[in-house]
């Protein structure tokens, strides 16, 4: 994800946008915190993989990550 695709999202959110003068300092932070949250994913998704192993069927691992399983 860019840096303009996590700001986007956080004005259709109404996040920044509302104070132009303190945007800045809440897109550096949404930046980072949109890091933190894909890394969290992305560790989740490798966790649901491991565990499910190599001659699991893709949508048993899709049904897994989003919670279904």
């Amino acid at each position: 994800m860019t840096k303009d695709e996590i700001i986007e999202m956080a004005q259709e959110c109404n996040l920044i946008g509302m104070r132009p003068h303190l945007d800045g300092i809440y897109s550096e932070a949404l930046v980072a915190f949109a890091h933190l949250v894909a890394a969290k994913k992305q560790e989740r998704i490798i966790e649901v993989v491991e565990r499910l192993g190599t001659w699991a069927h893709i949508t048993e691992v899709v049904d897994e990550i989003r919670g279904e399983a």
